[in-house]
């Protein structure tokens, strides 16, 4: 049983395809998408309290920990797996 539309042989004794020079400007779209999450934020977003409320929940993340778990953590910090206090965060 043969195919209903072949594929078309390629190459110099096939069709060639010209390539078209596509562009698409996404300027506009952009400016709205910014404006559209500016508005969702509200007029009371606070960027700095924000941040300090990042850094005040990573402190309350890694706070209390026992002598092991200490330990790992100041491994993983040295390690460079894990920031350390100030170390990296956009809020240090």
């Amino acid at each position: 049983m043969s195919p209903h539309s072949p594929t078309p042989p390629t190459g110099p004794t096939g069709p060639t395809a010209e390539l078209v020079d596509f562009a698409v400007d996404l300027t506009s779209q952009e400016i709205l998408r910014r404006a559209q999450v500016m508005a969702a934020l509200g007029p009371d977003w606070d960027p700095i309290e924000v941040l300090r409320g990042e850094e005040a929940a990573y402190e309350l993340l890694y706070s209390g920990l026992d002598t092991a778990q200490q330990r790992l953590y100041d491994d993983l910090v040295a390690a460079g797996v894990l920031p350390g206090s100030g170390g990296g965060r956009a809020a240090a």
